[in-house]
């Protein structure tokens, strides 16, 4: 058999098997993308077969829609606090637990007891976002119940007979939204930085303490720039898990899909569920849906450029 026909033979053979995978891509993933566009320019409403074309006016609409440009803003400050906070926080415990101990005979480890802090802060990734809502709800809980009202009432910190309205307070809720969304990502980075801090060298760490750098040094010098790939997948993540927040919104705050108090803690999923599901205004919502598809692409693309740098080899 000729070098052709066995070249022709092997990329049949491959075609054959993308064949399907592709198929079902294209119609469950970029199909529903298209009909979502496409109805973003009707006035359907879900339930009716019928619609009209009606242009541009679902996206002229957004721009004068109030909670909608105020959901924008809080899925950007959470854009930007919730990445920031969950990997610096990562990669300090992940440090920690690596290389943060005392050097020794053995050279560079990590504090004593690393290998149950991993499993410790891992342990939030474990639960469910449903279970997560449920947990934290009694936390915030603004009866004498909750736990972080009981907590601050032992410490003479929080009047028993007027506790803290922690998810009904139009200037904490976003904010113990944040924490929650932290708590539950920390684990999973840290192992994540965890993973790539082993495969550095241990004898970069112990070149760094020989020549007098501390911790901070170390970490600055040689930890973060050796995990910068690491990082900058992380940020990606943590951006696209920043513009959802549906679960926790829908789940932990009042109103009709959550939003509240007075649609302080709406971001665009919950506005678009509220659209789609209780006004019936289908064609609206899926304007919504396009918004943010382009702007997690544009802030994919921005934050892979923006953290973009010269690989470091070792």
């Amino acid at each position: 058999m000729s070098q052709v026909a066995r070249g022709r033979g092997r990329t049949g053979f491959i075609a054959g098997f993308l064949f399907l995978p592709l198929a079902l891509y294209l119609t469950f993933v970029i199909w529903p993308y298209v009909q979502t566009f496409g109805y973003s320019f009707t006035n359907w409403s879900g339930q009716s077969p019928t619609f009209d074309f009606v242009g541009l006016d679902n996206y002229s609409a957004l721009m004068e829609d109030e909670v909608f440009r105020g959901a924008l803003w809080h899925n950007l400050l959470l854009l930007v606090f919730v990445p920031t906070v969950t990997i610096l926080l990562a990669l300090f415990f992940a440090f920690m637990v690596n290389a943060g101990g005392r050097s020794g005979a053995g050279g560079v480890r990590g504090v004593r007891g690393s290998g149950i802090y991993k499993i410790v802060y891992f342990f939030p990734q474990v639960l469910s976002l449903a279970i997560l809502a449920v947990l934290f709800g009694a936390v915030y809980r603004s009866d004498e119940g909750g736990l972080l009202n009981g907590f601050l009432t032992k410490l003479g910190l929080v009047d028993p007979a007027h506790p803290v309205e922690w998810l009904n307070r139009p200037n904490l809720v976003l904010w113990c939204l944040l924490l929650v969304v932290v708590w539950h990502g920390v684990g999973f980075y840290l192992v994540l930085f965890s993973a790539a801090m082993q495969s550095v060298p241990k004898d970069i760490y112990e070149a760094a303490l020989l020549d007098g750098a501390g911790r901070a040094q170390t970490f600055l010098k040689v930890t973060l720039p050796l995990l910068w790939d690491s990082v900058q997948t992380s940020a990606v993540y943590l951006g696209i898990a920043a513009m959802d927040m549906f679960v926790l919104v829908s789940t932990m705050t009042s109103g009709q899909f959550g939003g509240g108090p007075d649609h302080h803690s709406e971001v665009m999923a919950t506005v678009l569920m509220r659209n789609f599901l209780y006004f019936g205004k289908s064609g609206y919502a899926c304007a919504m849906g396009v918004v943010m598809l382009v702007l997690t692409m544009i802030l994919s693309v921005v934050t892979l450029r923006a953290t973009r740098r010269e690989r470091i080899e070792f």
